[in-house]
């Protein structure tokens, strides 16, 4: 508490000498002269006597060594905006769930349940960008899907800088395309060399899809870097009204980063 009085007090003596400064210095202007001990007014006053006058200026030159003195307090006070404004970027750091994969890869559908909790219907598969807000309680969750057919892939970099988490999701049944989805995926890897990722080993229930221990090797996630890796098997199913096990796994890690993040 004494030391909001303090501060108190030496906001008051700032403002009071900056107020006093500005009428000293408005009164010589307003005289037209350069000095304010030349103010006509001293002149104009005939009946005042000498010893009021020398008061009246030691008075004046106190008040000026007043503002003077306190005009380093307000300049010290600067660094501390400063301060403030060099945190600000921490605030805008990503906030996204950005979800990519190339086309066909099932991340519409895996959208979908996780935000309804289950398949009704077959997914189209998204053209440009799908944004996805998640809202359950005091939780708040953005997901940006951007479709994954070639030409959209180049925009897929410029919104890496706004993800807290990358989830890369890929068809485990068709290894044909590994080597392309591991050409991105390392691609993305490089603008961003913490950036948390998920690999999700999709559509496991189909036959022919090749096991995690395999697509890691595949997609060579060994060399991903110092950041924090998930690989998760998944599959989505219509008609049923519940999430498979790692589909709920996902989901509770998302919200865990998410509220970690905070």
């Amino acid at each position: 508490m004494s030391g909001l009085r303090a501060a108190g007090v030496l906001g008051a003596s700032v403002a009071l000498a900056g107020g006093l400064a500005y009428l000293i210095w408005n009164y010589a202007s307003s005289s037209g002269e350069e000095k304010p001990e030349t103010r006509p007014e001293k002149d104009g006053k005939s009946a005042r006597k000498e010893g009021e006058g020398d008061e009246e200026e030691r008075r004046e030159e106190e008040q000026t060594v007043v503002a003077v003195e306190e005009a380093p307090v307000v300049a010290a006070e600067a660094p501390k905006a400063s301060e403030v404004k060099t945190s600000k970027p921490v605030e805008s750091a990503g906030t996204q769930v950005l979800v990519l994969g190339l086309d066909g890869a099932g991340k519409t559908s895996l959208l979908h349940c996780l935000a309804t909790g289950c398949l009704e219907q077959d997914m189209e598969p998204t053209q440009g960008f799908n944004a996805v807000s998640i809202n359950r309680e005091d939780l708040h969750i953005e997901f940006l899907e951007i479709g994954g057919k070639e030409e959209l892939r180049p925009y897929w970099q410029r919104y890496m800088s706004k993800a807290l988490l990358l989830v890369f999701v890929v068809d485990s049944s068709n290894p044909q395309l590994f080597p392309v989805a591991k050409k991105h995926l390392h691609e993305l890897l490089a603008f961003d060399p913490h950036l948390p990722l998920m690999v999700l080993a999709n559509k496991q229930d189909l036959p022919g899809a090749c096991s995690i221990t395999d697509l890691h090797d595949a997609m060579s996630l060994s060399e991903v870097g110092d950041r924090r890796l998930y690989l998760i098997s998944t599959y989505v199913k219509k008609g049923e009204t519940e999430l498979s096990s790692g589909v709920q796994d996902a989901w509770d890690l998302i919200i865990q980063m998410v509220c970690d993040s905070r």
